[in-house]
C-alpha cells in the first residue's frame, strides 16, 4: 500500500484502536493521557495528502474496499485533506487543553469514550466516499457528542442534552431517507456520492431528496430556526468539548453541503433558498448574540451567524452552478473552524482562571475575534477575500459587508463580556498549580491555535490552488481592498461604543431563544430529559450507551467489508 494510503488508513484507525481499549476499565481510565496523540497520524495523513495533491501528483488518495460494486470506501481530495487537518489539529490541541480537567474527574473514563466516539466520526466524514461510510461517521459525530455535553450531569446539561439528542436524531432521520432515494434513483451507479450525486438531476425524487438534505444538514449548521440546539449545547459542554463541537461537529453539516449538493448541475430555486435562510441566520445569530451575557454562549451565536454566511455562499454557488466554489467554501470553514475553536480554548483559560495575565488571552482573542469579521493580515482577512467573488453584486456585497460589521459589533461584545467575566472570576490558580503542567496544557493549545487560525488561512490558498498567497496579500493591501475590509470593521466599532453606553438596556434573551415561545416542543425536550436523566444515572455506573454505539459501529463496518 503506497504511502499516502497507508497513512489515511493508520489515521483512522488509531482512534478505533483506542475505543476497543474502552471495552478494558483499567485502560479506559487511562485513556485521557493520550488525547492529545490519537489525532497525530489523521494529521500526518492530512498533510501529506495535501502535499500530493497540490504538486499535481494525484487528485485524490483513494481507498475503495470494492470499486468494481459499491464504491465503498474513503476518498482524500481537497476539501476532505484540508478539513481532515484542521480538524485533527484542533482535536490534538483541545485533547492537551482537557487533560488537567480529566485527570481530575471521576468521570474521564466515560468523557473519553465519547470524545473518542466524536473523533472517530467527526474525522471519517470529512473524507468518506460512499453513502454508507458518510452515514455511519455523520451519525457519529452526530449522535456520540452527547456524551460531551452532558458531562457536568448538571440540570442545565441534561436539558442542554435532551434538545441536542432530538434534533441530532431529526437529522439522522431526513438524512436516512435522502441517501435512499439517492440510492434508489441510481441503482447501477454503486453507492459512491460522487456518483449517486451526479445522478440526482434526473431523479423522479429530486425535489423531496433535496428538501431532505438540505433539512439534514441545517440541523447540523444550526440554521435558523433549527439552531436552538447550539447556544444550549456550548453553554453546557465542557471548555474543550465547545472548542470541538463549535470547531469541527458542525463542520460535519459543511463537508455534506460540499459532497452531495449538485454544485456541476446547479439548482437556482434550492440555492436561492439557502442564499435567504443563511442571510437570516447571519443576521439573527448577531442580534441575539448581542443580548447574551455569557462568554461561550456569545460565542455560540457567532458560529450560528458564521455557519448562515456559509449557508449563503453555499447558495450562490448551488445557483450559479460554480462547482469551483466549493475550494472557497473550504477556505473559509477552514478558518472558522480554527478561530472558533481557539476562542473558545481561550475562554476556558480566563474563565477556569487558569492564568492572572489575562492580556495573554485578550491580545490574540482580539486580534481573532476582528480577524472573523475581515480584519487585514490575519487569517480571516484571506478567508473572506476569497470568499468575496460569490458575492458579486452591489446588493450582495452590501449584505456581505453589513454581515462584517455586525460580527465585528458581536466579537467586541464577545472581548467584553470576557473581559468582565475575568473580573468577576475568583477562582484562584492554585487548583492549577495542584498540578505542575496545568497552566502549560491550558495556555499552549490555545496559543497554538490562535497562531494557527491567523497563519495557516493564507498557506492554504496555494495548496487548494487559489493562487499565491504573496498575490492574495498585496492585493488585502490595496487601498481600495483596505477601505473595504476596514468600513465594516469601524461601522462595527462605533455600534459596540454605543452598545457599552446604553447596551444594558437590552433584553436578555436566554440561550435557545425561540424555545421561549415554544411549549409543545419545551414539553416534548422535558420529557426526553427525564429519559437523559435516567441514562445519565446508568453512565455513571457504566458507560453503556457509548459502548452499545461503539460496538454497532464495528457491526456496520465489519458487515460492509463482507458485501458481496
Amino acid at each position: 500500500m503506497p504511502t499516502a494510503e497507508l497513512l489515511v488508513s493508520v489515521g483512522l484507525a488509531t482512534p478505533v484502536l483506542a475505543l476497543l481499549a474502552c471495552f478494558s476499565p483499567a485502560l479506559r481510565e487511562r485513556l485521557w493521557m493520550l488525547l492529545v496523540l490519537i489525532p497525530l497520524p489523521a494529521l500526518a495523513a492530512a498533510v501529506v495528502a495535501i502535499g500530493l495533491i497540490s504538486s499535481g501528483d494525484t487528485a485524490a488518495v483513494t481507498l475503495l474496499f470494492d470499486p468494481s460494486g459499491l464504491a465503498i470506501g474513503l476518498v482524500v481530495d481537497h476539501p476532505g485533506a484540508v478539513l481532515l487537518g484542521v480538524a485533527a489539529l484542533l482535536w490534538a490541541a483541545a485533547g492537551l487543553y482537557a487533560a488537567p480537567m480529566l485527570q481530575a474527574s471521576p468521570h474521564r473514563g466515560r468523557f473519553s469514550l465519547f470524545w473518542l466516539l466524536t473523533l472517530t466520526g467527526s474525522l471519517g466524514v470529512f473524507v468518506a466516499a460512499d453513502l454508507l461510510s458518510f452515514y455511519l461517521f455523520y451519525g457519529l459525530v452526530s449522535l456520540a457528542a452527547f456524551g460531551l455535553i452532558a458531562h457536568d450531569g448538571t440540570a442545565f446539561a441534561r436539558r442542554a442534552t435532551s434538545l441536542y439528542l432530538l434534533l441530532a436524531v431529526l437529522g439522522e432521520i431526513a438524512l436516512l431517507l435522502a441517501f435512499v432515494l439517492l440510492a434508489e434513483a441510481a441503482p447501477l451507479a454503486g453507492l459512491g456520492i460522487s456518483s449517486t450525486v451526479a445522478a440526482l438531476d434526473g431523479s423522479p425524487w429530486y425535489w423531496i431528496t433535496m428538501a431532505l438534505l438540505l433539512i439534514g444538514f441545517a440541523l447540523k449548521l444550526a440554521l435558523v430556526p433549527v439552531h436552538i440546539w447550539m447556544p444550549l449545547a456550548h453553554t453546557a459542554a465542557p471548555v474543550p468539548a465547545s472548542a470541538i463541537l463549535s470547531g469541527v461537529a458542525i463542520k460535519a453539516g459543511v463537508i455534506g453541503l460540499i459532497r452531495f449538493l449538485p454544485f456541476e448541475a446547479g439548482a437556482p430555486h434550492w440555492g436561492t433558498l439557502l442564499l435567504v435562510v443563511g442571510l437570516i441566520t447571519a443576521y439573527y445569530g448577531v442580534v441575539i448574540g448581542l443580548t447574551q451575557r455569557e462568554a461561550k454562549t456569545v460565542l455560540a451565536y457567532s458560529s450560528i451567524s458564521q455557519m448562515g454566511l456559509v449557508a449563503a455562499a453555499t447558495g450562490l454557488a448551488l445557483r450559479a452552478g460554480n462547482a469551483p466554489a466549493v475550494l472557497l467554501l473550504t477556505l473559509y470553514a477552514a478558518h472558522h473552524l480554527l478561530a472558533k475553536g481557539a476562542l473558545f480554548l481561550g475562554t476556558g483559560v480566563i474563565l477556569e482562571g487558569v492564568s492572572r495575565r489575562r492580556w495573554l488571552v485578550l491580545v490574540p482573542a482580539a486580534l481573532l475575534g476582528l480577524g472573523i469579521a475581515g480584519l487585514p493580515l490575519t487569517g480571516g482577512a484571506a478567508a473572506k477575500l476569497a470568499l468575496k467573488p460569490l458575492f458579486d453584486t452591489p446588493w450582495l456585497g452590501l449584505l456581505a459587508a453589513l454581515s462584517a460589521a455586525g460580527s465585528a459589533l458581536l466579537m467586541l461584545h464577545f472581548l467584553r463580556r470576557l473581559w468582565v467575566s475575568g473580573e468577576a472570576t475568583a477562582v484562584s490558580i492554585g487548583a492549577v498549580n495542584a498540578h505542575p503542567n496545568g497552566l502549560l496544557r491550558r495556555l499552549l493549545p490555545w496559543w497554538l491555535m490562535a497562531l494557527a487560525a491567523l497563519v495557516l488561512p493564507w498557506l492554504l490558498l496555494p495548496w487548494l490552488g487559489l493562487g499565491d498567497a504573496q498575490t492574495w496579500l498585496a492585493q488585502s493591501l490595496s487601498p481600495a481592498q483596505l477601505w473595504k475590509s476596514l468600513w465594516p470593521l469601524l461601522l462595527g466599532g462605533v455600534a459596540a461604543l454605543a452598545m457599552w453606553r446604553w447596551g444594558e438596556r437590552l433584553p436578555q434573551v436566554p440561550p435557545g431563544d425561540i424555545l421561549i415561545w415554544s411549549g409543545p416542543l419545551t414539553r416534548l425536550i422535558s420529557a426526553v430529559g427525564a429519559g437523559v436523566e435516567a441514562l445519565d444515572r446508568g453512565l455513571r455506573q457504566w458507560p453503556v450507551a457509548g459502548l452499545a454505539l461503539l460496538i454497532l459501529s464495528l457491526l456496520l463496518w465489519g458487515g460492509l467489508l463482507n458485501v458481496h
